[in-house]
């Protein structure tokens, strides 16, 4: 068990910080939407929480899992690169599920949310905090 835990310690580390971004994220979204839904669409709620969201998980990331120095504004804009296809994903996906399944955007972001984490983690790794030009 120690061998795992060893060998996949950054994979760990990445769901910890993870676990809390998503938190976070969908807790800011939700947050957002009930105080804000009747004025504000919810498609702008999500823009909103995306944004303290990807720089929230920003600092877990670089500080906590692939603990790189340096570099700090090509990473965010890395960083910003990689989840903006994320985000584009759910712009695309959450009103897919909200319009023509007639579910709840709190409850839809919750599907949305899964797919975003696993892509993300590539994109991370090799492109964000990967130290390679593309």
């Amino acid at each position: 068990m120690k061998k795992i835990l060893i060998n996949h310690k950054e994979k760990i580390a990445y769901l910890l910080v993870g676990v809390w971004n998503t938190i976070f994220g969908y807790g800011s979204f939700v947050l957002l939407y009930y105080l804000f839904s009747l004025y504000v669409h919810y498609l702008f709620l999500l823009v909103i929480s995306n944004i303290l969201s990807i720089t929230n998980a920003y600092v877990g990331y670089k500080f906590f899992v692939f603990k790189t120095k340096g570099d700090y504004l090509k990473e965010y804009i890395r960083f910003y690169l990689v989840y903006g296809v994320a985000f584009i994903l759910n712009l695309v996906l959450l009103p897919v599920i909200v319009e023509f399944f007639k579910i709840s955007p709190v409850i839809a972001q919750i599907f949305v949310i899964g797919l975003v984490i696993i892509t993300s983690y590539f994109g991370h790794k090799h492109y964000s905090f990967g130290g390679k030009d593309v």
